[in-house]
């Protein structure tokens, strides 16, 4: 019986096709077996809409600012700048806006099957 190494792959992020959600958002993504990892890209006032998933994420802002609600949107904002990281658990509902122009990394365990089938309307809907 044949043994199935898993394919190591290496890639620049500058070789990726920019995905377009909405006319303020775009994103590149990777994704291995067990985690992804994506750059998204926000315009200022591009809105993520409060929503929530099985997939732990981590978001690190490379440049500009998001406001984030966590559970609600009457809930205290929490600014995240370049520089700074955001550990949301599994399932807990949040909600972002650009306060500038954005850089973040978002790494998901496990990927985002909705992001990697393009089923995840929640960004398609119009980023403002």
């Amino acid at each position: 019986m044949a043994e199935t190494t898993p394919k190591v792959r290496h890639l620049r992020w500058d070789d990726l096709e920019q995905e377009r959600l909405n006319p303020r958002m775009t994103r590149r993504m990777i994704s291995g077996e067990r985690a992804m990892i994506a750059h998204v890209y926000l315009d200022r006032g591009a809105v993520v809409p409060m929503h929530s998933h099985e997939n732990e994420q981590l978001t690190y802002v490379i440049s500009g600012a998001l406001r984030f609600w966590i559970r609600d949107e009457d809930s205290e904002p929490i600014d995240v700048r370049a520089g700074e990281v955001l550990v949301l658990p599994s399932y807990v509902p949040h909600k972002a806006v650009a306060l500038e122009d954005t850089l973040d990394v978002d790494i998901f365990t496990p990927p985002r099957q909705d992001w990697i089938d393009g089923t995840d309307a929640y960004l398609r809907a119009g980023g403002d």
